[in-house]
């Protein structure tokens, strides 16, 4: 897929790429996370065929009956896209789909060693605050999706962080951060310095949609 015309796959990439070259001892990083959804993003499969190379999925399907079977053909999908594949708090999930990494919700991040049944896994982390990028930070998470930047369409999403306090946050944590939260190919363009490692969006990948 030709993507070079698309900005929030061209912002997240450069990110990606500013970051390794900022830090080359830290784990490479996809630079691109796109997160599902059983309700927005029924079929996920789909949204990953249209990523680029070396981006990743984040599989959330919030222990639905058909967990194990979306989890699988998207998981095919992601190995055939070179993707890196991760599953959303669930680490026997993980293993049984041949994840290549966890993400976990915020509540979860202190159990980050004990989830960790791979010593290879990624693992990443939500977080909402200074506070709880320390956490995940202390945790010895791979890396942070901080949200929302900017305004949600997620029902459960707080007020906006803003692409200024976001950066200053990044600023002030040692943990490779992700930008989550109203990230469309407009408000990418917001965050080309923001020092983060990437972007995550869980919608709108080929449209100005936020997720």
């Amino acid at each position: 897929m030709d993507w070079s015309s698309n900005p929030l796959f061209e912002t997240a990439f450069a990110l990606g790429r500013a970051h390794a070259k900022a830090n080359p001892d830290r784990r490479v990083l996809p630079p691109l996370l796109f997160l599902t959804d059983p309700d927005r993003t029924p079929e996920p499969w789909l949204q990953a065929g249209r990523l680029p190379e070396g981006a990743g999925v984040v599989f959330r399907w919030f222990g639905r009956p058909d967990s194990v079977e979306v989890g699988r053909r998207l998981s095919d999908v992601s190995r055939a896209r070179g993707l890196t594949f991760l599953v959303g708090a669930d680490a026997d999930l993980a293993e049984k789909l041949g994840a290549d990494g966890l993400h976990l919700p915020e509540r979860l991040v202190a159990d980050a060693t004990a989830l960790r049944r791979d010593p290879d896994w990624l693992m990443t982390g939500a977080a909402h605050s200074p506070d709880a990028l320390g956490r995940a930070a202390f945790a010895g998470l791979d890396a942070a999706l901080l949200s929302p930047v900017f305004p949600s369409l997620s029902p459960s999403a707080g007020e906006a962080i803003g692409p200024e306090r976001f950066e200053t946050w990044v600023a002030r944590t040692r943990l490779p951060v992700y930008a989550l939260g109203g990230v469309t190919q407009t408000t990418a363009l917001h965050l080309s310095q923001s020092g983060a490692c990437g972007l995550a969006v869980v919608g709108g990948l080929m449209s100005g949609r936020g997720a």
